[in-house]
């Protein structure tokens, strides 16, 4: 028991050192500017290539995403149609889809989805 411990912890060491030096080994070290910069045929770029980030974009997709997401929760819902009793199938749906309309309603109320400047 103490010997396999043994071996494997001198295993990890060795993969440690491994990979630290290949690291050390695999680095570059020479950045060209030609090389760091953004292609834009052969021009040289008239504006920086990091832009500022409009918060707009990030809110709109991560909407998008999670009504993409429940919609993916809702389309399982059509084939327990056949195997669910009709009255609590209509109940979640009703619940499910609600649910969605209402965050909709916030996020609409909120101004997410008021595109603005």
């Amino acid at each position: 028991m103490i010997m396999m411990f043994l071996l494997s912890t001198l295993i990890s060491i060795i993969l440690m050192i491994l990979i630290f030096m290949l690291n050390l080994i695999s680095k570059k070290t020479f950045y060209d500017r030609e090389k760091s910069s953004p292609f834009e045929c052969g021009f040289d770029p008239k504006t920086p290539a990091r832009l500022p980030f409009s918060l707009h974009f990030f809110l709109i997709g991560i909407i998008f995403l999670i009504f993409d997401v429940e919609i993916t929760l809702l389309l399982p819902l059509i084939l327990t149609l056949k195997i669910s009793n009709i009255i609590n199938y209509s109940y979640i749906l009703v619940i499910f889809i609600s649910i969605l309309i209402l965050g909709l309603y916030h996020e609409w109320n909120q101004g997410a989805l008021n595109w603005t400047n």
